[in-house]
């Protein structure tokens, strides 16, 4: 992990870079397109979005105005919770790839774990990897027993867990859960919207390696393994949230970073979904 186009290899031999921008709240439109061009210019290779993010269609535009070759940029959309089960899920797609007019999707997500829905949504996403229409899938905000029933009643293991994953929210037993399964983890809020910046063990080690708070803890995401998507709309951040390549933290320093787990959620508790 020293350059920003590094990627980690998923198990079914698909290529995911380590780093991606996330547009979550981007409003549709120049202010997506504006940040989804200047990530791209930076070096950026992948961009998340989704269905109830309701920008895909920008995110589609500005990927195709910069003109990259289409396997240079791995894209991510996920299936919203009002569109899950089988036939619904397949509709769902077919309107979020018409809306990315991009021809492929390269990871298609589950967005939450719907209770007794989720294993049918799984099936269609199944389907239509095996059709070739999406080069991986995966699931978001899963715990260890929503991915064991993946496990118990799919065919294909996800690739992709995307999760909340930060300092604060370090998820031991999960992570160690995906990595023996193969399943690569990935961090949504991975910076807690600037929250844990004032930390004194945060701005202490900003200070030591003459790295931002932001930096510090996206390279921590890095130095564990996680594939890590910052949101950010301000060029000059999205400039700073890669600036992550040219430094590592030592093993005593991840550990530290570590100690400040709190199991704290600054988002929805999978198990308590109500929408």
């Amino acid at each position: 992990m020293q350059s920003i186009a590094d990627r980690v290899k998923l198990h079914n031999g698909v290529a995911m870079p380590w780093l991606g921008l996330g547009v979550y709240k981007a409003q549709a439109g120049e202010e997506t397109e504006v940040a989804v061009k200047e990530a791209l210019k930076v070096g950026y290779r992948s961009i998340d979005t989704a269905a109830f993010y309701f920008n895909e269609e920008s995110v589609g535009l500005a990927v195709r105005q910069l003109g990259l070759p289409r396997e240079e940029v791995f894209v991510t959309t996920k299936v919203w919770n009002s569109d899950q089960g089988y036939d619904s899920t397949l509709n769902a797609f077919a309107r979020s790839q018409e809306k990315l007019s991009l021809g492929f999707v390269d990871l298609l997500l589950i967005h939450w774990p719907v209770p007794g829905k989720y294993v049918e949504t799984w099936r269609a996403l199944e389907h239509l990897y095996k059709q070739g229409k999406v080069r991986a899938i995966g699931v978001s905000n899963f715990k260890i027993h929503h991915l064991q029933d993946i496990l118990d009643h799919g065919e294909i293991v996800p690739m992709v867990n995307q999760v909340e994953f930060h300092p604060w929210l370090n998820q031991v037993e999960l992570l160690e859960f995906c990595r023996s399964n193969k399943i690569q983890l990935e961090a949504w809020r991975p910076l807690t919207r600037g929250e844990i910046f004032s930390d004194p063990v945060i701005t202490g080690l900003a200070e030591k390696y003459q790295k931002t708070p932001a930096q510090i803890i996206l390279r921590w995401h890095l130095e564990k393994e996680v594939v890590v998507i910052p949101k950010s709309v301000t060029p000059e951040r999205i400039r700073e949230n890669a600036a992550i390549f040219d430094f590592e933290l030592s093993p005593d320093d991840v550990a530290l970073i570590d100690s400040l787990n709190k199991d704290r959620r600054l988002g929805p508790d999978p198990d308590h979904i109500d929408f």
